[in-house]
């Protein structure tokens, strides 16, 4: 009977690729492991997250510093520990950087499991799955010994009440410069008059206090609004 032959052939096929998908899974789950024992290993501060952006893993050192559990600091739980001053400029800088899947390294405050901020810094790379799909981002975070000045060395000088000195227009109107766009090409791209992105521009030298356009290069990659 052919058409029984057919459907036993089908199922059979059905039970392979079954008992092939639970094996794959099983190798997931098993380097996964691997990867999070090693990264518990290492002095630094580890963490991932997925395709969405959201936090997926942090290691036990993250949640030693923070006193909080895994669950707590899974996706945007680990935001409710940074310091409110830095968050804007710490969510535009991760999720500029996941957009356009490109390294970043920028430094914020965060509470600790005492109760203090602490300075951090946290460096993050897009990586990928071995068919070459996204897969999200991996970082890892380290404790400064002096937040003011660790910042002065990446270039994220703070100001006397602790903010960091560019507004979200000025990094938008940085990063464009550091790009290589002319005043008149950013006016038009982000939508402002010549004036308005001229002065935007002299703003920035006068709170970075450089004078040419290489410095501003610089500053824009030690600030991870672009790469290297």
């Amino acid at each position: 009977m052919p058409g029984w032959e057919t459907t036993h052939n089908l199922y059979q096929r059905i039970g392979d690729l079954e008992r092939e998908m639970r094996l794959m899974h099983e190798r997931l789950q098993k380097t996964e492991h691997r990867f999070e024992m090693m990264a518990d290993a290492v002095p630094a501060m580890v963490w991932t997250s997925g395709t969405d952006s959201h936090c997926t893993w942090v290691s036990r050192r993250w949640l030693e510093f923070r006193g909080r559990t895994l669950e707590q600091e899974m996706g945007d739980g680990w935001m409710e520990g940074v310091h409110p001053d830095d968050l804007r400029l710490c969510m535009d800088t991760y999720l500029g950087s996941f957009q356009e899947r490109r390294c970043f390294k920028m430094e914020y405050r965060v509470r600790r499991a005492d109760g203090q901020y602490c300075w951090l810094v946290d460096s993050g790379a897009p990586w990928y799955e071995q068919d070459g799909m996204f897969a999200g981002f991996v970082g890892f975070v380290a404790e400064t010994s002096d937040g003011k000045q660790e910042s002065r060395a990446i270039g994220l000088e703070t100001t006397e009440t602790g903010r960091l000195p560019l507004t979200t227009r000025q990094r938008e109107v940085l990063r464009l410069i550091a790009e290589g766009h002319s005043t008149r090409k950013i006016a038009q791209l982000l939508g402002i008059s010549y004036k308005t992105a001229d002065s935007h521009r002299t703003k920035i030298m006068e709170k970075l206090d450089v004078h040419e356009t290489a410095s501003l290069v610089r500053y824009a990659v030690r600030m991870g609004l672009i790469q290297a």
